[in-house]
Order: structure tokens, then C-alpha cells, then sequence
């Protein structure tokens, strides 16, 4: 075979010559391997950039205006009404006086000046009471008296000149007067606070005032902590009556016992008038006397209120209030007599573990945002996170049509008894009508309602 000068095989010679590059742009290239990329040098880190001067003549400047701003508004704070007037004509005064040349306006605004700058000693010094604050009752019902006791001690060595303390209770405010007290002394101050509406008070801080004779300036010092005062709706009492009771299979067992039920709870004698089916012959064999079963009373306790508070829905804040006073009424009654009771607004539900906590949650309540919905917006609510209630007491205003009425019932669940009470203002007497598979109360006073449940009830 032939072997043409590209074929032939390369010598020893020229092998170790090729194996030995004579150059580093010779070297062989291996297609099988990549070489290792080379790790990048990091970047530089670039110097921050320096601001011009003016840029930090603008933020000095933003700066100083934020102290100055905060120094004027702590001033502004201290003076008083009067201190303004003072102040005001002062400077009219010396502007008269010194424009026209008014010997008379410039001895009257000496004089004025006089008086505001003899009245600035009066705000230093500090007054290093003890104070404590003492609500007898933090839960009233409207129209009762809050009372309370307010207790300040000088814990120092040195004696403290009488002074002001300011009581603020929710809007308004009390002052007391706080005569001189020598070290390790108290003073006592009795008080009592008017309730004519339900809410939520804040009582406190407790300030200890510091001022002028004048009143031309004021600054207090806060020495206690605000307390909540709760003011809950009136209710009424529903003795007598058995809300949100049904006998049940699923249901819980109560405290009553039952000659007959799914719960058993012990043995007893027999009496006459006991259902021989239920005989515990194995007890009676070894007793001696006819025992019988004794069973707790089961029964199913879901109850749910569903309070509207859509504004649209009341003609006058006298509704609102009548509709809250007859849910948180039916709500205690339900506490008292099941287990489980779901209150639920437009904004969610309301914490009810007590009844307590039910009417903290009611003193709170306020009107929704319309675009909340109204009561069949709220029946739709209910009905997806209550499915098993036994009972659902719908509450709503006057302003409710029986349309809505109607397809706010027709939203909950089947099986479900419903009562729809309505809080009307022009009504004098209770009236009973049926919508549907609901019950419709409407009220026009909260006493009506004891009678009004018990008729649809019988």
C-alpha cells in the first residue's frame, strides 16, 4: 500500500517536537475540557458622591425649620386664649406706640408686656407627685355614675406648693385643687362621672397643671396612664324565657337531668311515673330495689344575633341605640341558657366568650361604611360562618322594606329559626307579623320587648 506524505506517521523526532510547544500562542487547544474561567477583579467601589453646598445649606436648613417647627408648636401649646389676646395687643401697642408716638399707648404696652413676661416664672419647675388613680367601677350602664378616687402623695423631702391637677374624661375635663403638701403626706380627691350615652370613655392622663394666677399660660405634666370606661347599653332582663334551646341528638348536655335523653349521667331509684325501659336490671339484681337510668338533657345551643349597622337602615340615632340595647338584651339571655353565642356586625364578629366582654363590644359599636352592605348583606355573613345555628335574631331599623326583610331570611340556612326584631321610633306598641318562615318583632321601646319574645315564643 502507498502512503502518501499526508498519511505517513510523524517520526519519534517529530512527535517530542510537536509535544513541546515552542510558544505560548502555540499551545494546544483541548476541545473536551474547558479551562476554568478566571474570577473577575471586583469593581471598584465608586466614592460616594459628595453633595454641593448647596444641597447642604437645604437639608441644614430643612433640619433647623423641623426643631424650630416643633419649638413653636410646644410653645403655642402653653399659651392660653387669654395669653393670646395679651399678646396680640402687646405688640399692637408698641407698633401704635412707636409708629405714632404715643406716650399713652407705649405706658400700655409696657404695662401689658409687663404682666406676660411676669407670668412666664410661673410655668418652670416641675411638681413630683404620686399619683393614683382609682375607677371604683369601669363598667356602668348608661345613665348611672361612674365613681372614682383620685389619690396624690408627696413621696419627696421638700414640700410641694398647691397646685392643679386636670382630670380629662373623655371631652371634657375636671380640675381639682391640690392644697400644699408636706413630705410624706396625701390628698384625696372624690369623683364622680355622669354617663348619658353609651361609648367608650378615656379617663387620664392624669396632668398635674402648672400656670399662671392669670391664666395667660398653662403646661401640665402627665403622671398616670389613661383608663378605659365602659359604658354599656341598657338592657332588659328576659326572665322566663328559653332562648336558643332545642332538644338535639348532636347537641350538648346540659345541667338539667332528664328522665329521657342520649346523655347518660348515673342511677337512681325508681319513682312512679318512670319509663320501665329504662330499668338497669344488672344494678337492680345486685341492689335489690328498681334502679333507673338518669340522663343529662341534651340540647343543641348554636345561637347567633345579627346586629345591622348600616346607617341607611335608622331614621334617628334613638333606633341605633334601641337596636343595640335588644341584641346585647338577647344575647345575655343566650349566654345564660346555651353554650355558644355568635354576635356578628358588618365588620365581623363580636367577641361574646362573656357576657361582659359582649357589652364591652357593644359600648364601641358604631355605625358601617354603607358599602358594607346592610342586614342582607350581614344574613349572608352569618349564614357562611354560622351553618349549624339552631336560632338567628336578625336586629335592623325601621328603614328596612319587607323586601329586604324577606331575602335577608330567605339567606340563612335551612332548618334555622328565625326572629327579626325591627327598632322603630314611631311605634307605641309592639306588633307581630310573619315574613316567610321569620318572625317580625317591631319595637318602639325597650320594655316591649320581654312581651313581644314571649308571645312569639308561646
Amino acid at each position: 500500500m502507498t502512503t502518501t506524505p499526508e498519511t505517513q506517521a510523524p517520526s519519534r523526532k517529530a512527535r517530542r517536537s510537536a509535544a513541546a510547544p515552542s510558544d505560548v500562542s502555540a499551545a494546544p487547544v483541548f476541545d473536551a475540557v474547558a479551562p476554568a474561567p478566571e474570577p473577575e477583579a471586583p469593581a471598584p467601589l465608586r466614592k460616594p458622591k459628595e453633595l454641593s453646598r448647596a444641597e447642604k445649606l437645604r437639608e441644614d436648613a430643612g433640619e433647623i425649620a423641623r426643631v424650630v417647627w416643633r419649638g413653636v408648636r410646644d410653645v403655642a401649646a402653653v399659651i392660653r386664649p387669654l395669653g393670646w389676646v395679651l399678646i396680640g395687643a402687646a405688640i399692637l401697642l408698641w407698633v401704635v406706640a412707636l409708629t405714632l408716638g404715643w406716650e399713652e399707648a407705649m405706658i400700655a404696652a409696657a404695662v401689658v408686656t409687663a404682666v406676660v413676661v411676669l407670668s412666664l416664672p410661673f410655668l418652670f419647675g416641675r411638681t413630683t407627685y404620686d399619683v393614683d388613680l382609682d375607677l371604683t367601677r369601669s363598667h356602668v350602664v348608661v345613665g348611672e355614675r361612674a365613681v372614682g378616687a383620685l389619690t396624690l402623695s408627696n413621696t419627696t423631702s421638700r414640700a410641694i406648693l398647691p397646685s392643679q391637677v386636670v382630670l380629662p374624661v373623655g371631652a371634657g375635663r375636671g380640675l381639682f385643687q391640690v392644697p400644699r403638701l408636706a413630705p410624706n403626706e396625701t390628698h384625696e380627691e372624690l369623683f364622680a362621672i355622669p354617663t348619658s350615652k353609651r361609648g367608650v370613655l378615656e379617663v387620664g392622663p392624669v396632668s398635674v397643671l402648672r400656670g399662671d394666677p392669670i391664666g395667660l399660660f398653662e403646661r401640665t405634666h402627665d403622671r398616670r396612664q389613661a383608663v378605659d370606661l365602659y359604658v354599656h347599653p341598657r338592657t332588659k332582663n328576659l326572665e322566663g324565657l328559653s332562648l336558643g334551646h332545642l332538644r338535639d341528638l348532636e347537641g350538648l348536655p346540659s345541667q338539667q337531668l332528664a328522665r329521657d335523653d342520649v346523655s347518660f349521667h348515673a342511677l337512681r331509684e325508681y319513682q312512679p311515673g318512670d319509663d320501665l325501659r329504662h330499668v338497669h336490671w344488672k344494678s337492680t339484681a345486685r341492689v335489690g330495689e328498681v334502679m333507673v337510668r338518669q340522663y343529662e338533657e341534651t340540647r343543641r345551643s348554636h345561637f347567633v344575633v345579627g346586629l345591622s349597622t348600616h346607617p341607611d337602615e335608622y331614621r334617628l340615632d334613638e333606633e341605633f341605640e334601641l337596636a343595640i340595647s335588644v341584641a346585647g338584651s338577647i344575647g345575655l339571655r343566650a349566654i345564660r341558657d346555651s353554650r355558644t353565642l355568635d354576635a356578628r356586625v358588618q365588620k365581623g364578629a363580636l367577641r361574646a366568650q362573656s357576657g361582659r366582654r359582649f357589652l364591652d363590644e357593644l359600648s364601641a359599636l358604631d355605625h358601617s361604611r354603607p358599602r358594607e352592605g346592610g342586614i342582607v348583606s350581614l344574613a349572608g355573613a352569618v349564614s357562611a360562618h354560622s351553618p349549624q345555628a339552631a336560632v338567628a335574631v336578625l336586629v335592623t331599623g325601621s328603614k328596612t322594606d319587607t323586601a329586604e326583610l324577606r331575602l335577608a331570611c330567605s339567606r340563612l340556612p335551612y332548618g334555622v329559626r328565625v326572629l327579626a326584631v325591627v327598632a322603630d321610633a314611631r311605634v307605641d306598641s309592639p306588633a307581630l307579623r310573619r315574613i316567610g318562615e321569620a318572625d317580625v318583632i317591631t319595637l318602639g321601646d325597650l320594655e316591649q320587648l320581654p312581651g313581644a319574645v314571649r308571645k312569639v315564643l308561646s
